[in-house]
């Protein structure tokens, strides 16, 4: 008589019903929507970061801006500032700004102020002092921020009263890309600066005393390339010295010097791409010759 049969202690797993078509396609969905909900909410979160970073980036201000953190504090807003500035260089900062949105700021690269107004207007503009020509004395004038003497202004050199009443400076230019300066290398320059697609406009004494234009209607042909300093609207803020390199070539050196108020013009102006030239905003002086 044969043995009753075992059960067997591990029997094969049962098959699992097949997951029907319309509830492959419900998971499908929910797992789209749950993906695209996903990405929103990082997207929300990037978009609330960012501003707030991009209000940290210092911007360069108008001529006469209170130190950043009271300047942030006491502007309103307004636009005064904007409406007046002949060049329109001075613009709002947009929505992404973060702490700066609506606060007015030069793009230098863009449209430097060459102070085509003279008096600085958007000084006289202001409401409430965030541009001023002498601070208060609760408001202490930082070290290296104070220029040493007004600076004379090019366009008005003949006149009786040369000097603007700015005691501060913007920035301070610096030679970032000596490698891309063409008067490092020797060279010259001929035609227009910027391209014939530029919107920044300058005021040229030969054309109009009081009208800028724009300049990529102000051809020029150097030599030596030497824009950044026959362009600076200040006396004495910049220069070209002569210098020779460890390999025997000669060349020109933009020197900045302690008259530099920070415009930007130089900027503007530099024909290399980037700009050889550029203002660093808050930029402070040292007694030894240097920026800091």
């Amino acid at each position: 008589m044969s043995e009753p049969e075992q059960p067997n202690p591990n029997p094969p797993p049962k098959a699992k019903p097949a997951m029907s078509l319309e509830k492959r396609q419900r998971m499908r969905r929910k797992f789209i929507r749950s993906a695209i909900l996903l990405a929103g909410v990082i997207g929300a979160s990037i978009l609330g970061v960012v501003p707030v970073i991009r209000g940290w980036a210092q911007r360069l201000r108008p001529p006469g801006a209170l130190d950043e953190k009271d300047f942030l504090a006491s502007c309103i807003k307004c636009g005064q500032c904007v409406q007046v500035c002949p060049v329109s260089a001075i613009k709002l900062g947009e929505i992404d700004e973060g702490y700066g949105i609506g606060v007015p700021f030069i793009d230098a690269r863009e449209q430097a102020c060459d102070f085509s107004c003279d008096a600085v207007q958007c000084i006289l503009a202001c409401p409430t002092g965030s541009l001023t020509y002498e601070k208060p004395d609760f408001f202490p004038v930082r070290k290296g921020a104070e220029l040493s003497r007004m600076p004379v202004l090019k366009a008005r050199a003949n006149e009786s009263e040369p000097a603007i009443n700015l005691r501060e400076r913007m920035g301070l230019a610096r030679l970032t890309r000596p490698e891309a300066c063409l008067a490092m290398q020797g060279k010259g320059f001929v035609g227009t600066p910027r391209g014939a697609g530029f919107k920044g406009k300058m005021r040229y004494m030969d054309i109009d005393r009081w009208k800028p234009i724009l300049v990529r209607d102000y051809p020029y042909e150097r030599e030596i390339c030497d824009l950044c300093v026959t362009e600076c609207p200040i006396e004495d803020a910049i220069a070209l010295e002569p210098f020779t390199d460890a390999d025997g070539n000669q060349g020109f050196r933009p020197v900045v010097r302690e008259q530099c108020v920070g415009c930007g013009v130089c900027e503007m102006i530099c024909p290399a791409e980037p700009a050889a030239i550029e203002i660093e905003t808050r930029a402070l002086w040292r007694a030894n010759g240097e920026g800091v």
